[in-house]
């Protein structure tokens, strides 16, 4: 019973398994195409005929573009197909396979690799099998991360888009013996870059007469096209170059008695230039071109350089001594009147001025005290001598008062006086004798000098408030002058750019 049971497994067993060949079939057919394969033979079946190879690639990631040292760092997968004579096959002879894998050692392939690499070992691909079917179709992915050389041209840094070529091309075989057929670049599992932003990749055939040989040398030439993301940038150099660029404007806005009106252009002349280094890490020693936003930060050096400047004349006109001169005629012309004019700037105190001493005030204060002197004077008590030391009073000017902006002072100290000799005149006519008279003589003078100090005084008051007014309109004119010419250098410099709007769009609205 036990026997008929286990008789009876074996043959639904044997009904169930199904043979398979696969094992001894793949031996053969190595050992078969192999016993006779010459790895060094081109694989065609007339020597005179051209092998064809289709060439592609995968473009992976966009690992680094070194500016400084012009190189383009990717990750690609090449493509190649080409068909081999030699190793083709009836699948009927050789049950259940369908195709076999090489080293890629052990039987031919071409020998393409990347004309302009910049790696140490030139071809860094990773050498992986060749998938071969029986109609001999051969098809080699070697994967590699490739350093290719690259022109990198930083004109219009960082709104720039920048062409990086990958040449590949056979490195001993001519077009007579091999012909390349260009295949599209494939970029469905492209890995997006932080900095970068790829926009295509072109490829090209191209064919090449070399003066050693007559044949052509064809190569396929794949151009990546890839645009600088600019919110880095822009968040890290230019809106902190226009904001140092508009502190330089402040300098004008400073009053000039704080004494860091030179300090603070220095300091942003200072921060520009630390600015400007960092740039200068950045990109490649170049002269072919000058980086966009070199030139932008250069113009706002300049800039920021002749505000400094501008900023020493209007010190030496607000610190201006008196004793030095006063203000040439062209000078009080141009700026105390075209320019305050055309700033609408008026000079401080001058309506107070014009209100508070008027030409009949005063002229009517000096016709009172002269009466009342002369009526002293015909008193008999020798008041002859108090009407000559009244007059005296009559040297002082009486365009003090009309002509200096801040003599509202000196205005109303005259005006004043007139009750002060009225004083002295009754007092002269209750007073008789010699004595007298001295003693007042003397205090008139010395009344006389002292009007004469205060007026020396108001003169050089006077001289200075002219160039203080005159350094006023420096700076007010300088504040406009350099806010337009930064505004237009500013746009003028980053709109220059083929894509700036493109890039300020996309990055910074995206």
């Amino acid at each position: 019973m036990d026997l008929m049971q286990f008789l009876l497994f074996v043959a639904a067993a044997a009904c169930t398994l199904t043979v398979s060949h696969q094992g001894s079939s793949q031996r053969r057919l190595y050992s078969d195409l192999m016993n006779t394969y010459n790895p060094l033979e081109r694989p065609v079946s007339n020597d005179s005929q051209s092998l064809t190879v289709n060439f592609s690639l995968s473009l992976m990631q966009i690992m680094d573009v070194d500016e400084k040292n012009q190189v383009l760092t990717t990750n690609i997968w090449l493509r190649l197909q080409w068909t081999d004579h030699y190793l083709q096959w009836n699948p009927l002879d050789y049950p259940g396979v369908t195709n076999v894998r090489f080293p890629d050692h052990l039987i031919w392939k071409p020998d393409i690799l990347l004309y302009n690499s910049a790696d140490e070992r030139f071809d860094a691909t990773f050498h992986t099998n060749i998938l071969v079917d029986s109609s001999g179709s051969c098809s080699y992915i070697p994967p590699g991360i490739f350093k290719s050389t690259c022109h990198i041209d930083v004109r219009w840094f960082p709104f720039d888009v920048q062409r990086c070529e990958l040449k590949f091309g056979s490195w001993s075989y001519g077009g007579w013996s091999l012909d390349l057929k260009m295949m599209d670049a494939d970029t469905s599992e492209y890995i997006a870059n932080g900095e970068w932003d790829l926009v295509e990749v072109q490829g090209q055939k191209n064919e090449r007469v070399y003066e050693c040989c007559e044949e052509p040398y064809p190569d396929i030439t794949f151009t990546v096209v890839m645009r600088r993301r600019t919110l880095y940038y822009g968040l890290n150099l230019l809106i902190p170059c226009v904001l140092i660029s508009t502190l330089a404007l402040l300098v004008f806005l400073l009053p000039a008695d704080s004494g860091e009106k030179i300090s603070l252009g220095i300091t942003v002349l200072l921060s520009l230039t630390v600015f400007m280094l960092l740039v200068a890490e950045i990109m490649p020693a170049t002269s072919d071109s000058v980086p966009l936003i070199a030139e932008y930060f250069a113009t706002t050096m300049v800039i920021v350089g002749l505000s400094v400047i501008a900023t020493v004349v209007v010190l030496q006109y607000h610190h201006h001594d008196p004793d030095g001169g006063k203000m040439p005629k062209w000078t009080r012309v141009v700026l105390l009147n075209w320019c305050a004019w055309f700033l609408r700037m008026k000079r401080p105190g001058e309506e107070r001025v014009r209100s508070a001493c008027p030409n009949k005030t005063w002229r009517s204060s000096l016709t009172s005290v002269e009466l009342n002197a002369s009526a002293s004077a015909a008193q008999p008590t020798n008041g002859n001598m108090l009407h000559v030391a009244v007059r005296g009073l009559e040297s002082i000017p009486y365009s003090t008062a009309t002509t200096s902006p801040d003599s509202g002072v000196i205005c109303g100290r005259l005006l004043g006086r007139a009750g002060e000799e009225e004083m002295l005149l009754h007092t002269s006519q209750s007073s008789s004798g010699g004595i007298l008279e001295l003693e007042l003589a003397k205090l008139v003078d010395e009344v006389r000098y002292i009007a004469k100090r205060f007026r020396d005084h108001d003169e050089d008051e006077s001289v200075c408030n002219e160039w203080k007014f005159a350094a006023s309109v420096i700076d007010r004119l300088c504040l406009m002058a350099f806010s337009i010419f930064t505004i237009l250098c500013t746009i003028g410099i980053l709109m220059s750019a083929p894509n700036f709007v493109e890039a300020i769009s996309k990055d910074f609205f995206s």
